[in-house]
């Protein structure tokens, strides 16, 4: 017998993704290269980058048109496996 994973989300729909590490000139873009490999484009405006108040992190919050629960799990995974990323949301 085959279980099926039941989704409590609908797609297509945004998915924002909430991204931390420690503060580097490229941080931001090694979060978005492994966004855009699993979702291929975000819209203008989808990307924000906040440090925090000390200066030594950074957190990148991406919205993506998520297609799949496959495809935000394969994101997930490969975030957050990452030695740079400290933390996923």
């Amino acid at each position: 017998m085959t279980t099926k994973t039941e989704s409590a989300l609908t797609f297509p729909c945004d998915f924002p993704l909430k991204i931390m590490g420690r503060a580097s000139e490229d941080f931001d873009a090694l979060v978005v290269g492994i966004v855009l490999r699993h979702v291929g484009a975000v819209r203008e405006g989808a990307i924000s980058v906040r440090a925090s108040s000390g200066g030594s992190y950074v957190s990148v919050t991406v919205t993506v048109q998520a297609e799949s629960q496959a495809q935000l799990d394969a994101l997930y995974r490969e975030l957050s496996g990452h030695e740079r990323i400290l933390m996923v949301l």
